[in-house]
């Protein structure tokens, strides 16, 4: 069960009658947390470019273009935390336009199939959501093949942080 256990004590305060709660960061296995999302992360674009039909994209070639495409690069790798797992497989934002990731996601860089965004929306230093609300902690943990806690307990320190109070 995903519920969290607690223990209150009873009237007498003499024993333990264990509790039940319902747990919002790690619900029921295939239902979403009720909890609104209060984590977004975004990475750079460092550069574009245009690639030809059948050229591959990242470290061991895992994958190739079908018809010529712009790829975006972004200064979010598996040193900052973003897993592996997300190759070819995760998704990112750019202006609320899904983008897929391509290629193997490596040690600094992530590259993205960018070629239905707007170009102007690509300039270098653009910003790229990673996590936000329509690619939530836990739909990226579902991308990636794990769990959420995986997902915010991997990020690493090379992330700027801004703790806004609720």
């Amino acid at each position: 069960s995903s519920d969290v256990c607690s223990s209150d004590l009873g009237d007498q305060g003499t024993h333990a009658e264990p509790r039940r709660f319902p747990s919002a960061r790690a619900p029921v296995a295939g239902q979403e947390s009720p909890m609104k999302s209060v984590v977004q992360l975004q990475g750079r674009i460092i550069q574009t470019r245009e690639i030809p039909m059948g050229a591959s994209v990242g470290y061991s070639k895992t994958w190739r273009a079908t018809q010529p495409s712009r790829i975006a690069t972004v200064s979010v790798g598996y040193a900052d935390g973003w897993l592996r797992s997300l190759s070819n497989c995760g998704v990112a934002h750019i202006a609320g336009i899904e983008v897929p990731m391509v290629g193997n996601v490596s040690m600094d860089t992530i590259t993205l199939n960018v070629s239905h965004v707007d170009p102007h929306l690509l300039y270098p230093g653009a910003l790229v959501d990673l996590i936000c609300p329509d690619n939530t902690v836990d739909q990226v943990a579902k991308q990636a093949g794990t769990i959420g806690y995986e997902i915010l307990t991997s990020l690493g320190p090379r992330y700027q942080r801004h703790y806004i109070d609720a």
